[in-house]
């Protein structure tokens, strides 16, 4: 399932959506935390975000095992499976950072629904997740960073 499409890693196609998703996750989670007038406006976002971008995170994570285990049998050179290895290190703490993320997220959403139930919680419960995202999401800027970073550099050194 992870493996291939049309003759092409699975990989190579769903990295981007996560190259995409977890910045956007990060940013509109502070966003959402810290800027309390403009809740209205991207908690839906939000809310799409923190359920889509775990999801994108882990195919990327598991296709990129596929492909790993692909390039192990047709006897990939020791030296490039070192460096695969220590890409997918980063990528699966990318993987969890995110649902960390995506799961405070979703609580912050509900802190600050407004419900009756919620309104009896203490009035700093919102600004301490907001500071808890704040650290995830900046762990998670610099592991996407990471990740991709030593991706692209395994497949783009000396090409050009």
């Amino acid at each position: 399932m992870f493996r291939e499409v049309n003759g092409l890693p699975v990989h190579i196609l769903v990295i981007h959506a996560a190259v995409v998703l977890v910045p956007l996750l990060a940013l509109l989670s502070v966003a959402y935390g810290v800027l309390p007038r403009w809740r209205g406006r991207f908690g839906w976002a939000v809310a799409a975000l923190a359920v889509v971008t775990p999801i994108a995170t882990w195919v990327a994570t598991e296709s990129g095992e596929a492909l790993e285990e692909a390039l192990e049998e047709r006897g990939y050179p020791a030296e490039g499976l070192r460096k695969i290895h220590e890409h997918s290190e980063y990528a699966d703490t990318l993987f969890w950072l995110v649902v960390g993320l995506a799961v405070l997220a979703l609580v912050l959403l509900a802190v600050t629904s407004g419900h009756e139930r919620v309104r009896r919680l203490p009035t700093w419960l919102p600004w301490a997740l907001t500071a808890v995202i704040a650290v995830l999401a900046v762990f998670a800027l610099v592991y996407v960073y990471l990740t991709g970073d030593s991706g692209a550099a395994m497949v783009w050194t000396n090409v050009i």
